[in-house]
């Protein structure tokens, strides 16, 4: 199984959640488009998201969702294909099922992301044991007490941890027995690897991090 990383963002920046409203239509289409079949009803009620499992969608299911975060502008996304070619498939319909929304809501036109999906495949041990604590940690960005993990050690993790636990746009609330959005994704990889208790590795993580060591891992400093 190949695991990627994918990331895009709006173009020249641009915020592309505005609300909670932006934040929740883009979790709903996370799920919607994960499927062989063609949406039929792009305003789907948001309880199906809490309602239908993975389970009862694996028979058309195209990616599995190792983890996500969502930021003002732009996305995180941690992907492996469940059928071939899924990946691309995936990315096509939810950026452009996407902007077809925001673009209605907010009576624009013209391109919202800034091109090409950036995906980088996950393929050394170190790089598979940073990498999903590094896409819930992007949530850390919003708080100016936490947003120094970047440049350096962060010090005071408990106000981190706390930070993480009180942001719902990522899949970290589920990955520490919170449920959030549970069926758009598939924890069993990492939960198996972290012992079940994601927890516990993100605190250790928060007290040893040295994102000197980490930072050639990031998908933003790359083409």
């Amino acid at each position: 199984m190949d695991l990627y990383h994918a990331l895009n963002r709006g173009v020249d920046k641009r915020t592309i959640f505005e609300d909670s409203q932006d934040y929740a239509r883009f979790v709903h289409d996370m799920f919607e488009f994960n499927s062989t079949e063609r949406s039929r009803n792009l305003y789907r009620n948001m309880c199906d998201v809490g309602r239908r499992t993975l389970k009862e969608r694996e028979a058309e299911k195209i990616v599995d969702i190792h983890g996500w975060c969502l930021m003002g502008n732009h996305y995180h996304l941690l992907l492996s294909e469940h059928i071939e070619g899924g990946i691309p498939l995936f990315l096509k319909k939810l950026n452009g099922g996407y902007a077809k929304y925001f673009n209605e809501r907010y009576s624009r036109s013209g391109a919202l992301f800034q091109g090409k999906t950036k995906k980088i495949l996950i393929d050394n041990d170190a790089h598979f044991l940073h990498i999903l604590n590094y896409i819930h940690f992007n949530a850390l960005d919003r708080s100016e007490n936490t947003a120094h993990w970047r440049s350096r050690k962060v010090v005071d993790y408990t106000n981190a941890l706390k930070a993480l636990h009180n942001y719902r746009w990522s899949s970290y609330l589920d990955y520490v027995g919170v449920p959030n959005f549970p069926s758009i994704l598939t924890t069993g990889l990492f939960k198996g690897v972290f012992n079940n208790d994601y927890s516990s590795q993100v605190e250790r993580y928060l007290r040893d991090i040295d994102m000197d060591k980490t930072q050639h891992l990031s998908l933003e400093n790359k083409d």
